[in-house]
This record gives structure tokens, sequence and C-alpha cells, in this order.
């Protein structure tokens, strides 16, 4: 995963699923498990995404700085010569050998995350490296591998042991997945230098090689679909490994080079079929409700769309979710700085009166810990989220979604929720909130979560305004964002 950069933020818009009519880009499931999974999916809002890996130790982007692209995001600074590139890709890997995750506990981590009110987790268990976090048996490039110091831990199978622990905090389990390794040889062959981040060789001149990487990929996915339980979604990253035809190929070198020209980064574009379909089908035969997010890739097998590090400025027709950095970056940042409590409380409003989940990504360090800043942002949530929830889980787009600072759901009951998103330093209800959009039934009961006492409001045009209390005013029940329940409206 990268930082997004204005240039692949265009690209992706423009190839792969996110245009500004992103509806005609996503194709529905049609797998009769499958959708009501995604259902139940879009009703839990909320999830945490892990990024972690034997880069963590020197604090650096992860994978990136192995790829010959040029991005400003990830120098190489480390290794005793980050300017010789195979002393910095021998010294990149030789981290599997030191990477020592000895205060590691899962444990912890989901009991924090279930009182955030988070309802699954996403994790790295390969990114673009290669490097495996998990046990697996096609590959010597893993945190079990012998040499590796915390390969004699009762909890060395980092990957099963944090997916027991969340399930049973009640939370689903969710396994990232890179598609591109650059450490196999069947992807990167050794041959030849790499040139970017696709396949250095031309998999239709080399079909041998490139079905040794089909079948690698295809092993490892159903091995973390046999051996670690339940898995809820596949979630699989590198949209550029995916099959493309030679008129989508020219399309995007004709986009490249009009971006080229205007000062973007140019990559290849090469057809790289992995048999999504056919993996599908395998997977599913493991685990039949399987989501899968084949991410940037148009088609069925994308089963949700996840804009990146961004909020979509409007509710989307179809399931998403943003996965967002909490802090430092997506891997682990020396001292990192949190997002406030009062910037994740109201993105996670945001996004779901959108429609949306919030996927949160926190960076555990390279002794296996959290930063203590990551557990006070979770706590933030989590004593929000338990006055709040009712508004949050379960509810539905209610239009127009939001007016000025206000922030709006509805439930299948009829109840609505009407959020304000209080301004930085505002801990004072006004003494009154003005809706203008929507108004309520003759008879209805307008509160304010947290508190049991019925509200009076009044009609206002087409709108109503609701009185708050002074002992309300000076006590809200909860901080960031005060949300008021309204019965029926008309």
């Amino acid at each position: 995963m990268k930082r997004l950069l204005l240039f692949f933020t265009l690209v992706c818009f423009y190839t792969n699923g996110f245009s500004q009519h992103g509806e005609e880009r996503y194709v529905p499931e049609t797998n009769p498990l499958v959708v009501k999974k995604i259902a139940e999916w879009q009703n839990i809002k909320f999830g945490l995404l892990m990024h972690w890996g034997a880069y963590s130790q020197w604090g650096i982007v992860e994978s990136w700085s192995l790829c010959p692209e040029e991005y400003g995001w990830c120098v190489r600074t480390k290794s005793s010569n980050p300017n010789d590139y195979n002393v910095y890709t021998k010294e990149y890997e030789a981290l599997k050998d030191s990477f020592n995750p000895y205060k590691f506990n899962p444990d912890k981590w989901a009991k924090a995350a279930k009182y955030a009110g988070m309802k699954y987790v996403v994790f790295t268990t390969k990114h673009h490296d290669g490097f495996s976090m998990f046990d697996s048996k096609y590959t010597d490039y893993k945190i079990t591998n012998t040499k590796s110091p915390f390969s004699k831990h009762p909890r060395r199978n980092v990957a099963k042991e944090i997916f027991d622990s969340f399930r049973k905090e009640g939370l689903w389990a969710g396994a990232y997945f890179s598609k591109p390794d650059w450490h196999s040889p069947y992807y990167w062959d050794p041959k030849y230098p790499p040139r970017d981040r696709n396949v250095n060789y031309e998999p239709e001149a080399n079909p041998k090689k490139w079905q040794q990487f089909i079948d690698f990929t295809h092993n490892q996915i159903l091995e973390l679909l046999t051996d670690y339980g339940k898995i809820d979604i596949l979630w699989l990253d590198g949209g550029w490994v995916a099959k493309n035809t030679k008129e989508e190929i020219t399309s995007w070198y004709d986009q490249q080079f009009k971006s080229s020209k205007n000062g973007y980064i140019k990559h290849r574009m090469v057809n790289q079929d992995i048999l999504m379909d056919e993996l599908v089908k395998k997977a599913r035969q493991k685990q039949p409700e399987l989501i899968v997010v084949d991410r940037a890739v148009y088609g069925k097998n994308q089963n949700y769309l996840t804009p990146e590090n961004r909020v979509p400025k409007k509710p989307l027709p179809y399931p998403w979710e943003s996965c967002i950095i909490s802090g430092g970056g997506w891997s682990h940042t020396k001292n990192a700085k949190y997002m406030s409590g009062r910037q994740g409380v109201q993105l996670l409003v945001d996004i779901v009166a959108k429609g949306g989940n919030l996927l949160l990504n926190v960076a555990p360090t390279p002794e296996g810990e959290w930063q203590q800043g990551a557990y006070d942002l979770l706590k933030e949530f989590g004593d929000w989220m338990h006055i709040n929830s009712e508004g949050i889980y379960n509810s539905k787009v209610l239009a127009p979604y939001k007016e000025n600072n206000i922030c709006m759901t509805k439930q299948a009951n009829g109840n609505a929720y009407f959020f304000y998103l209080a301004k930085e330093g505002e801990t004072n209800i006004p003494a009154e909130i003005f809706i203008e959009s929507h108004q309520p039934t003759k008879d209805a009961k307008v509160t304010l979560l947290g508190s049991k006492k019925s509200l009076s409001w009044r009609k206002v045009g087409s709108g109503f305004k609701i009185k708050i209390p002074k002992r309300l005013q000076h006590n809200p029940p909860s901080n960031y964002v005060w949300t008021f329940k309204v019965s029926s409206l008309k």
C-alpha cells in the first residue's frame, strides 16, 4: 500500500473503478450467501487495519523502497549503503533474521478494538515485499523461519494468533494479502532487474514461469483459508496484478502519456492474469460466505470498493470502505502523531452518514506493541460509541446525509439520528439545534443519546428546532459529536 499521490489517484479514478460515475464501475455480487454477508458487513461500520512486517524495524514505508519507481515518500535512507540497490535489498530482506516482536500480545489489541466499537480486523498476512506473517509452507521468507529469533516463541504464527484473539472478542477476521510478491522468483525473476512494481518479465512469453507464480499465489491464499479458522474477508492489494486486454493496456498507455506531459510518473501496465475467477471459486469452496475485495480491479471479484486515505464527498451507490491512517504511516512510525479523538469520531460519523465503513489503520511496533497514542485514540472512540452507537450500527443513509455541521442516519424502525459535529474547542451544546431538511411527525419524541429526558421542539418552515435545557448544554453526555434521536419523521 502506498501513500496517496495525485498521479496514482488520477490513474485509479480513470482505470480502476473510482471515476465520477463510480456506480458504472461496480459489478454487484450474485452469490446469495455472499450478498447476505456483504449486507451484514455494511451494518458493522467500523474495522481495524494493521500493517506489520519485518520492515517495521527500520520505521520505513512498507515494501515500497524495494520498488524502482521514484517516490519521495519511500527514499532509501536505511542500510549500510542506501545508494546501492543490491546492498539495500539484501539488507532489507535480512531483516527477517532480526525481527523479534517479543512483546506481541494480540489479546490486548483485540480488547482495545472491541472497546472502540470495531467489529472486524484486516491484518497484513503478506505485503508486496513477500514477507509472510504466517507459517506458510510455500516460502521460507516468513516470520516462522527458523533463523528468526521469534520462531521459538509460542505465538510465532502471528496471523493465526491475531485472528484467534479477535474472533474471541467477537470481531470478524479479514486477511490482507498482496498479489504481487517482490521476493518470489516467479514474479521478480532474479535473472532480470526489476523495472517497476510489475512482474519483471513478459508473462505471455514465459507461460511456465507465470503459471508457477499463479500456483504459488493460489496455494498461499488457500492455505490461509484452510488453516486459519473462519475468514470473513479476503482483502487483496496490488490492483495492477490483473487480467488486462491489449485494448485496456493501450488505453492505459494513452492515459499515461497524457499524465506524463503534466509531470506525473509513468509505469507500465502488463497483462498479469492470475485467474481470479478460478481462485475465488476455490476460495469459496473453503469459505462459502467469503467477501472478496480485489482492490481497484473492476469486476465481480471486488465485492466492495476501498477509497484509500480519503473520504468520498457524497454517498456512493455501492458498498464501500475508507481505509485511513490513524497516525504516522501505514507501517510503524517512531513517535507517530495520532489523529485526535475529535478528528476520529467525526471521521467515523461522516463516513457512516455517507453509507460507508471506516477501516482505521494502526501500525504495531517492531517489538509487537501499539504506541500509547493508538490506545488513547481507540478509547476515545469507545467512550463515544458507548453512548451513540445506536445511530451508527445498522444505519442507512438519510438524505441529504449532511447539512452544515449536522450529519444524519436512519434505522429500519423509523428512528432518525442527527449528529451535531462540535467545532474545535466547542464543549457546550448550543441552546437550540436547527435542522432544515427534515421535520418530525406530530407525536414524535426527540431525545439526546445519553440522556433519557425528552426534548421540546417546534416546526420552523419545512424543518424544526430542538431546545436544549441548560443542564444538558453544559453537561453533554459525550465529546465531539452530540446525537439527537427522532422517533419518526414526516
